[in-house]
């Protein structure tokens, strides 16, 4: 349950922090978008900090699309910047491109790939999650392609129709090589979240991008360590993690 905020409610000590991944907001997808829209009105605003951790939008081709509902979208974060919220954007490998044009209008800040937080007192780290699937070498292979400066600019010279007709003929062809694929491929390698936890000196992980939602407890460097992956947003319902100093709650989103 969301706690309302009120003007002494940023005075106390308690800090609402949320966490969503995997919106996947499209034109196609109108109910989810609803949805979204109505997470930031009626929920959003009670939170002191919003942390988007990828695929907030199934398609990004670049800042300067302005197709519905790209434009209500944008709107809505700025008023929730605007009330006091802070928004922090991850990008996904399906909107990766979002960049600083997007970030200013919506008033929110662009975080990189790999970013470790304080949450209560504990060094947490977050990622959209697709750097950590490396079982999937024709992905990672593909990924480190489409993330190159050189592919952003050539992409970004084109004419938004032609870039959109890349996008599309490109998520067709993911779909299809996806589906003939073994689920435990496109899942997160234990290894590298172990070694990626290690090197940055962090006992907790929050990702999305596998669209497995729960709570992993392991032992890493003979301490209890946990990886969370957050809920993928569907069109009639939708999930936030919250974390405050009294714990981690999942919190469902509906209309």
């Amino acid at each position: 349950m969301f706690q309302k905020k009120t003007s002494s409610s940023r005075k106390r000590k308690l800090q609402i922090n949320l966490f969503i991944s995997d919106l996947h907001l499209s034109q196609e997808e109108p109910d989810t978008v609803r949805l979204f829209l109505h997470f930031l009105q009626l929920h959003a605003p009670q939170a002191d900090n919003l942390y988007i951790l990828g695929d907030l939008f199934d398609t990004w081709v670049g800042d300067d699309d302005t197709a519905p509902p790209i434009p209500s979208i944008i709107a809505a974060l700025k008023q929730l910047s605007e009330s006091g919220t802070k928004i922090f954007i991850q990008p996904g490998n399906r909107d990766f491109l979002l960049g600083e044009a997007f970030m200013a209008a919506t008033g929110s800040t662009l975080l990189p790939d790999i970013y470790v937080i304080e949450l209560e007192g504990i060094p947490t780290l977050l990622m959209h999650g697709d750097l950590l699937c490396t079982d999937d070498k024709e992905y990672q292979q593909a990924r480190s392609m489409l993330r190159s400066e050189a592919f952003a600019q050539d992409f970004l010279s084109k004419t938004i129709k032609d870039r959109r007709a890349i996008a599309t003929g490109y998520r067709r062809r993911s779909g299809e090589a996806t589906s003939l694929k073994a689920d435990g491929i496109m899942d997160v390698n234990q290894g590298t979240v172990t070694e990626t936890m290690r090197q940055q000196g962090v006992l907790r992980l929050i990702h999305g991008h596998t669209h497995r939602p729960g709570f992993h407890d392991f032992e890493l460097d003979g301490e209890t360590a946990q990886r969370i992956v957050l809920s993928e947003w569907h069109k009639h319902n939708g999930a936030a993690l919250q974390i405050t100093e009294i714990g981690i709650t999942t919190n469902t989103i509906e209309p």
